[in-house]
């Protein structure tokens, strides 16, 4: 019923008279300067192409940054002009987030397509190299779809396809990158696809392959203050300071805010695969396989890579940590979480030191005295979530999974409501406690703070599910 009345509606709309039609005709209006002919066919129109992918990814990381971490326990919407749903994830298909996150996915893979199968066979200097980038940015659309959606086309109007599905495709496009210059973050973003797939073997070979290439590669998407697209996410969690209250979990206040102003040329980057994800991958199958050795040698590694890695002074002064109620929220570094000291950074005495590539709380006695059991993988998955905070992949480690949205829905004769991908996809453990995903009690005269749960228990706890903890 739905297609007739869309039908319907544009034979009422477009069967007007011949008069009306010559009005908005614009068929005949081209600028040569946006023609197809401007591009296919010229001289260096690749590695122009390549750049125009470079920056669609700023816009992808732009739209899955905010939901990602929104929806996870990392951060409470505590008061923000952003999505109002996703922190209690309330994940909706007429939610215009859903639809932007959708098609500016769908837009990378397109415009890789495109790159592959026109633009650079018709470029005279196209290369190797830029034709390995093209199938990466193919490979990352799959990627993300299969990370962030249980099901969607991955072509105009096609038929839906399940997130393995999209491992799968992006596994073979990063293959037909590695084959033509072979790259760490190649390597790295194959693994990744093979770690959510399960697929532990695969994960750790393509994980060790991308860091006997470089054992510190760190691959960012690029933002642009002054001619955009700026970084969202820096805006959120710095420059636009107490017009927004975006907080974290006091366990990770010393790793907010990872994206800072840089200055107005250049914004803060997205490292969205570097090498610290590898060593992750690798000490999570050593602990699989009951190899505690190996999981500290990893772990080890892992410490020693972040300790190199760039950390930022800047004046926070202006977070008080609880614009909305004075006094809520752990804002000094006496406050103790959990029973540890040290998470909270005290803003008000100076300028704060916060990582922007990586930083963990874990340390070299942590790495000694853990053993091969589920406190052990906790711990794991606590480094995961200090380490890869605002960059998307805590929501994925949580099994949760966004909707095909409306209008997708309306338009395209494959997909109904109800149809896998158009549910959003919680683990029921995980909708068991979302209430209490950021929630925490804080006693300001004693200094003691304390999160409802722990969610990283949470996870190991219900690691049988193929839905988290893809190697057990």
């Amino acid at each position: 019923m739905k297609k007739l009345i869309i039908i319907s509606t544009a034979i009422l709309v477009f069967g007007c008279t011949g008069d009306f039609g010559d009005v908005v005709d614009y068929k005949e209006v081209e600028n040569p300067n946006l023609s197809e002919a401007s591009v296919v066919g010229q001289p260096n129109s690749a590695s122009i192409w390549l750049t125009g992918l470079e920056r669609q990814l700023a816009n992808v990381f732009n739209e899955t940054l905010v939901l990602s971490e929104l929806g996870s326990d990392n951060y409470v919407n505590t008061q923000t002009f952003f999505n109002q749903f996703m922190d209690g994830l309330l994940i909706q298909i007429t939610d215009p987030d859903m639809r932007d996150t959708q098609r500016q996915i769908q837009r990378l893979r397109e415009l890789a397509v495109f790159g592959i199968g026109q633009v650079g066979p018709g470029d005279p200097n196209y290369n190797a190299e830029i034709e390995a980038e093209f199938n990466y940015f193919e490979g990352i659309s799959y990627l993300f779809s299969g990370m962030y959606f249980s099901a969607l086309p991955q072509e105009p109007v096609g038929v839906p396809v399940t997130s393995n599905e999209h491992y799968v495709n992006a596994i073979t496009s990063l293959d037909a990158a590695i084959a033509l210059n072979a790259k760490p973050e190649y390597y790295l973003a194959k693994a990744r696809a093979n770690y959510y797939l399960g697929n532990k073997s695969e994960a750790v070979t393509a994980a060790t392959a991308a860091l006997s290439l470089d054992g510190s590669f760190d691959r960012v998407a690029m933002f642009d203050e002054s001619n955009g697209p700026s970084n969202t996410f820096e805006d959120a969690l710095y420059e636009r300071a107490t017009f927004d209250d975006l907080q974290p979990l006091p366990t990770l206040d010393f790793v907010d805010p990872k994206y800072s102003f840089l200055d107005p040329n250049e914004d803060a980057t997205v490292h969205y695969l570097k090498a610290e994800e590898a060593y992750l991958i690798l000490a999570e199958a050593n602990l699989s396989d009951d190899d505690i050795a190996g999981a500290r040698t990893n772990l080890t590694a892992l410490l020693n890579l972040i300790s190199t890695r760039e950390v930022r002074s800047i004046d926070d002064s202006i977070e008080q940590r609880s614009q909305v109620d004075e006094g809520s929220r752990p804002d000094n570094s006496s406050v103790v979480v959990n029973g540890r000291a040290g998470l909270v950074l005290d803003r008000q005495l100076g300028d704060i030191d916060v990582p922007s590539v990586s930083g963990t709380s874990l340390t070299a006695e942590d790495i000694a005295a853990m053993q091969d059991d589920d406190e052990g993988l906790s711990l794991l998955y606590r480094t995961r979530q200090e380490v890869f905070i605002a960059e998307g992949l805590r929501m994925v480690d949580m099994g949760v999974k966004l909707v095909i949205d409306e209008n997708e829905i309306l338009i395209n004769e494959n997909i109904n409501e109800g149809d896998l991908g158009t549910t959003p996809v919680i683990p029921s453990f995980i909708s068991a406690v979302v209430t209490d995903l950021d929630a925490i009690t804080y006693d300001a005269a004693t200094g003691v703070a304390t999160t409802v749960i722990d969610l990283n228990d949470i996870l190991v706890a219900n690691k049988t599910s193929d839905q988290v903890v893809p190697f057990e």
